[in-house]
């Protein structure tokens, strides 16, 4: 990978790979650091990368460390200082609400399949797992927001 195509990578993916590291570690700090690295990483790496599955790629790298930084961070932080999950802010919708509150497999597998537009293929890439596990975890994360969403409304 070029210097030019490299850019065009970053510039291209940045906004969807914040999204996914801060869905992730759910701290927007944390977030830019862990883009940042995976930026790094990936001008490091970059002769590893498969022409044509670059974003997948660059999303594994990503992926990854975000599992450093919680790694990191579980070595820093005592139990009770680290927030269960983040403060809800007055913009907030019920569907981003239902989204935190399933587990991590499943949110990431719908977060890059409907909000960053992969391909199924690509997002199994990303994620490093079997196409068939992605579809079942796109199942289940569609059907668990589904009743996430059902209860909300008869709450209301």
């Amino acid at each position: 990978m070029n210097k030019a195509a490299y850019e065009a990578l970053c510039q291209e993916r940045m906004q969807g790979l914040y999204r996914i590291a801060l869905s992730i570690l759910r701290n927007p700090a944390d977030a830019q650091d862990a883009v940042q690295q995976a930026f790094l990483n990936a001008w490091v790496h970059r002769e590893k990368a498969y022409p044509g599955r670059e974003t997948g790629w660059i999303t594994r790298i990503l992926i990854n460390e975000c599992r450093n930084i919680q790694r990191h961070r579980m070595r820093v932080f005592p139990v009770e200082t680290v927030p269960d999950r983040p403060t809800a802010q007055e913009n907030e919708t019920g569907l981003k609400e239902a989204l935190e509150c399933l587990p991590e497999k499943m949110r990431l597998a719908l977060l890059l399949k409907y909000m960053e537009g992969m391909t199924e293929k690509e997002a199994a890439l990303a994620l490093n797992i079997s196409l068939t596990t992605l579809k079942s975890r796109l199942f289940r994360g569609r059907k668990a927001l589904a009743k996430q969403l059902k209860e909300e409304v008869k709450l209301e």
